[in-house]
């Protein structure tokens, strides 16, 4: 038996990356998935590619996660569409890296903006449906650089460390009430923004960031959504306001 069936889903950055490979996952499983994005040309895409599937019912809502007012807006047009939603996947984020003295405000604010408070927006849009029902699954894309620090890398594990700590609080502050709140840190991941950086490394340095690796390859963001389903589903209904690494080990290694 599918693992979603019946189930309503909503996926911020859906239309690439992560948020995509979770959208498909999450349909192979059975849900109705409403996957919300700010790139409207790949968000058409998608979603009619995988709307045109026999038996899936995937729609596309334009968004932009930074704007409250965009979210709101985006949260009750899925609402609409769907008649409510069981669980919540915050996968839109951005890289901004750089070091701290020549940040400025314009990058330290989008970084924010979109990783953090991006995904904050979009709970708060869905909280009051969720607590009426009683019943509601969070899970928030965070990542590696919410555990250990890379220098030149900033203000990026700013971020991610507020959204575990967002993800923390909100899990307890709702478990009583049906809810939970769960986290991923993925680490280097075959997304198209990971491909385009190594595509601009030489082939030495290409090889020497995947010989970091324990297991020696780059992981797959169908890897990521396969453990975004497991604490969607039912059977991790005992698993709240916790983290979960998918970095193939590489932040349990000492040296470099």
């Amino acid at each position: 038996m599918a693992r979603l069936t019946g189930r309503k889903a909503l996926i911020t950055g859906g239309a690439s990356g992560i948020g995509l490979a979770t959208v498909e996952r999450f349909l192979a499983e059975g849900a109705d998935v409403v996957m919300i994005d700010c790139d409207a040309e790949a968000l058409r895409r998608e979603s009619a590619r995988l709307d045109a599937s026999p038996g899936l019912r995937c729609f596309g809502v334009e968004a932009d996660v930074a704007d409250a007012e965009s979210v709101a807006a985006g949260v009750a047009t899925a609402l609409s569409m769907s008649g409510h939603i069981d669980v919540l996947v915050n996968s839109a984020g951005v890289n901004v890296f750089s070091d701290p003295l020549t940040t400025d405000e314009a990058s330290w604010r989008r970084c924010l903006a979109i990783n953090l408070e991006g995904a904050w927006h979009v709970i708060q849009a869905l909280l009051p449906e969720m607590l009426a029902r009683g019943y509601g699954h969070v899970v928030n894309i965070a990542s590696v650089h919410g555990h250990k620090i890379i220098p030149g890398a900033f203000p990026y594990p700013v971020a991610k460390h507020g959204l575990i700590g967002l993800t923390r609080a909100l899990g307890i502050e709702y478990a009583a009430r049906g809810l939970r709140f769960n986290s991923i840190s993925p680490g280097l991941i075959r997304t198209p923004s990971a491909q385009a950086w190594l595509d601009g490394l030489d082939e030495t340095e290409r090889q020497r960031q995947i010989s970091l690796l324990p297991c020696q390859r780059i992981g797959e963001a169908a890897e990521v959504a396969n453990t975004a389903l497991f604490l969607a589903s039912d059977e991790a209904r005992f698993i709240n306001a916790t983290d979960i690494l998918i970095d193939g080990g590489r932040s349990q290694v000492y040296h470099s």
